[in-house]
């Protein structure tokens, strides 16, 4: 996520002096790698907590090294033991630093006799960044409890100590133990015909990074829907997931006919509880998705599209640190968009594109110059900061525009190569660049300068010369819309009982900041969306009609709000709210109300709104 002015290196593989670079990591995996993770967890529900043991296996890159540097955030350390060959344990020193607000505990280990692994005892906290626990009482079926990660950004390190950094690749297996009738899941190879007798284990043979370890726990069933994928969810939203996401298998043959083999087997989708912050996590082999995506009608399914295609670009290949993050979330975004158009039309594609250009357009003149970059400088923005637009929309509109410049076939074949040259590897944006400039760039001259590729990567603000897909269904919303705010053309007379999710998207988004509060009214009469079932287009409506100044909509925006804990669906409409001294106390009452079913990354989300809007209102 930041601009390193390093030499372009051209190995497959991170250099070791590299490791060193990433700011959001304590690890010095340039000494000391770990290359396997084997865990030993027990779900303790009542506690809120997870015990039990890591095992770290070790590479020792430097023989001068005489310690293991790990992050963790509010665990707390039982013992450290060395293990060697044979298993036989011993115990080594260690020190847990102080707490830093962002980058947790840094976790010394005094090991100058370089065991073949180290062992952590260790139990998490109950308010553990990466852990959301939920009673019965909040998950649909109201029978058990839930538990599910969220490990990306940097809070892998809130449930198990290790190196949190995408630079590091390991493999892992786990032992979980939980109570009966509980299902375990993680982000491994899953048997969706498991008992249910509390003691599962599991075994990822491919190296991940620390951000795509996952693991959720409750009532989970299973429905499968092709033969290497199944859709895990709570008994009352399983068939409505299944039905929803039966295009899956379709979905990864279309990517492999683009991109090549699939390489981790099956994929399976957990839909978790509306407590979920993110809509999903590309976690291997069981993305997590949020059930916000369920809205029957399949217009949604593009987050199945993006998570799947996390399988290639991300997952396959991934960003060396969050600085680079672009390199997974861009290319993602871009893969994105052929699946959809190869299974569900090009129009869709381009109205999804285009969606994101103009939400694009409009927010990045509000950035700071540095977060307008795909790799920004080395300072100054979080981990979990660099998940913004920029590295979604603005990645995949680099990549669509090297797509127009060469043509989709050669474009095609270098992506596709690339994906194969960098396989199971973590790479930094020099990498890529050094990739693509004698590959697609110079084997291809006169179609894209290196000086115009050096300008979308590392200049602010987007290229005046972007070019943006065509949509005859959004130009005839735009012509419609200006009319229905001029007063020529009535509300009950928009052309929009054909409109799908995207196109309401993009009639709502377009709309004034502040529309009048006589034309918000007159939408709602004639179109109902006070009470939609669908979020995305309440998350706009909400968000618009609390600007007009319309409180009639403030029970069911709070109804909404409460309700998801989706960040990107739930935190418009509070600040929406938070604008006037009003909306801000109504707001606060309601998130008391709710704030217990929320993720921690939500309510961090939201209580940084309220803080916000507490110091414009102290300010004179």
């Amino acid at each position: 996520m930041r601009l390193f002015h390093v030499l372009a290196l051209g190995a497959l593989a991170l250099p070791l002096a590299a490791f060193a670079a990433d700011p959001h990591s304590y690890a010095q995996p340039d000494q000391v790698r770990v290359t396997h993770l084997d865990l030993d967890l027990a779900i303790d529900f009542p506690q809120k907590q997870l015990t039990g043991r890591a095992t770290l296996t070790l590479d020792w890159a430097d023989p001068k090294a005489a310690a293991l540097v790990l992050d963790t955030r509010d665990l707390k350390i039982a013992r450290v033991e060395a293990v060697d060959g044979d298993g036989r344990t011993s115990a080594l020193k260690y020190a847990l630093a102080p707490r830093d607000k962002e980058l947790g505990s840094k976790l010394t280990i005094r090991a100058p006799q370089h065991p073949r692994a180290v062992r952590i005892t260790y139990a998490t906290s109950p308010a553990a960044s990466g852990l959301q626990w939920l009673t019965p009482a909040q998950t649909a079926g109201r029978k058990l409890p839930f538990m599910f990660s969220q490990s990306e950004s940097i809070h892998a390190r809130s449930w198990v100590p290790l190196q949190d950094s995408p630079a590091v690749r390991f493999t892992y297996s786990a032992h979980v133990t939980a109570p009966k009738d509980v299902r375990v899941v993680m982000s491994a190879l899953n048997d969706a015909r498991h008992p249910l007798d509390g003691d599962f284990r599991f075994d990822q043979p491919h190296p991940i990074p620390s951000y795509l370890l996952a693991i959720a726990a409750g009532d989970i069933a299973v429905k499968e829907t092709g033969p290497r994928s199944a859709v895990y969810a709570e008994p009352p939203v399983v068939d409505k997931a299944a039905h929803e996401f039966e295009d899956t298998e379709k979905l990864i043959a279309t990517t492999e006919s683009l991109y090549g083999p699939y390489a981790w087997g099956r994929y399976d989708l957990l839909v978790l509880p509306p407590s979920f912050p993110f809509g999903g996590m590309e976690n291997p082999n069981m993305t997590f998705a949020t059930p916000t995506v369920l809205v029957g009608d399949k217009s949604l399914v593009s987050l199945v599209s993006h998570e799947l295609a996390h399988s290639w670009s991300g997952n396959l290949v991934t960003s060396a640190a969050w600085r680079d993050i672009w390199l997974n979330e861009g290319f993602t975004t871009y893969v994105q968009g052929r699946i959809t158009e190869a299974v569900y039309g090009k129009a869709l594609a381009d109205e999804e594109a285009l969606l994101s250009a103009r939400a694009l357009q409009k927010s990045i003149g509000r950035m700071p110059a540095n977060a307008q970059r795909l790799a920004p400088e080395p300072r100054g923005i979080g981990a979990d900061d660099a998940l913004s637009d920029v590295a979604y929309d603005k990645g995949s509109w680099f990549l669509r525009t090297l797509e127009q410049r060469f043509g989709r076939a050669d474009f095609d074949a270098w992506l596709k190569g690339y994906f194969q040259r960098h396989a199971f590897t973590s790479i930094t944006t020099e990498q890529m660049l050094d990739d693509l400039r004698p590959n697609l760039i110079d084997k291809h001259p006169g179609k894209m300068s290196w000086d115009e590729v050096r300008a979308w990567v590392y200049q602010p603000g987007l290229p005046k010369d972007a070019p943006l897909p065509a949509s005859p269904r959004f130009d005839a919303i735009d012509k419609e819309r200006g009319a229905f705010l001029a007063g020529t053309l009535a509300a009950d007379q928009l052309d929009a009982k054909g409109w799908n999710t995207q196109e309401w998207m993009y009639f709502l988004d377009r709309l004034p900041d502040v529309a009048p509060l006589a034309k918000i009214r007159e939408l709602d009469a004639a179109w109902h969306l006070t009470g939609t079932p669908n979020a995305e287009i309440g998350m706009r409506w909400y968000s618009h009609a609390i600007a007009a100044g319309d409180k009639d909509v403030w029970p069911a925006a709070a109804e909404h709000m409460t309700r998801i804990g989706r960040i990107y669906l739930t935190t418009p409409v509070y600040r929406a709210f938070a604008a006037t001294p009003e909306g801000l106390a109504y707001a606060e009452a309601a998130y008391a109300q709710a704030k217990d079913g929320y993720h921690p990354l939500t309510q961090a989300a939201i209580e940084g709104i309220f803080a916000k809007a507490g110091k414009a209102k102290a300010s004179p």
